[in-house]
């Protein structure tokens, strides 16, 4: 009897305290949790060392120009090991 009592007495006090179900909590704190993602974006940012125009153009250039030599060599590289193949396989295929 005195436990009944109990948990009437919890019950119409509030001895556990209101809680959410889980996804429903958790979609509740999607808004707090983007306004910080953005926040500490910006700070972030704020943090960057960005490059000057000269730097970005200079560095341009130089891959560009290293894409460009190794698309040429590698080019230059396959035709001639795809030649040396076919005159080999050609000379065992007669021979």
């Amino acid at each position: 009897m005195a436990q009944a009592a109990k948990l009437s007495n919890e019950e119409t006090q509030g001895g556990k305290p209101f809680s959410v179900p889980g996804p429903v909590s958790k979609l509740g704190e999607y808004p707090r949790r983007i306004r910080s993602f953005l926040h500490d974006v910006r700070v972030e940012m704020r943090q960057v060392n960005w490059p000057s125009r000269q730097d970005v153009w200079s560095t341009t250039i130089v891959v560009t120009v290293t894409v460009a030599f190794f698309g040429i060599y590698f080019a230059i590289t396959d035709r001639v090991f795809g030649d040396l193949y076919y005159w080999v396989s050609s000379y065992f295929r007669h021979h």
